[in-house]
């Protein structure tokens, strides 16, 4: 099954001893052409812990296509990791384009050159 930029998926994330996992959300942040051709796709955390930084986006439901939350959490844009696509144990949302641009234009900071 393919998952599409922009879904909201729930991933099994291991805890520090690596034996034992946690179901976490995630948002898939890579693009439709790399998700159909590579086993993996890019996603970054979505955590309920709202401690807020300059790479954290606030999301709430209505920045949501489809579906709601339990709590309003962030998206830690700069904790981001790849995860098999057979993995994946449910999607059940997908962010609006316009709080998806804004955790592009976020992630983007990380990226960029500075001097």
């Amino acid at each position: 099954m393919m998952y599409n930029q922009k879904e909201v998926l729930l991933v099994p994330f291991p805890f520090s001893d690596l034996f034992s996992f946690k179901r976490r959300p995630v948002l898939a942040v890579s693009n439709n052409t790399y998700n159909k051709g590579f086993p993996d796709l890019l996603v970054s955390v979505i955590a309920s812990n709202l401690f807020k930084d300059d790479y954290s986006v606030t999301l709430t439901d209505e920045d949501l296509e489809v579906g709601i939350l339990p709590e309003t959490p962030v998206i830690k844009c700069h904790k981001s990791f790849t995860v098999d696509q057979s993995k994946i144990l449910k999607r059940f949302s997908r962010a609006g384009e316009s709080k998806f641009a804004e955790v592009i234009k976020v992630a983007y900071k990380l990226i960029e050159k500075t001097n």
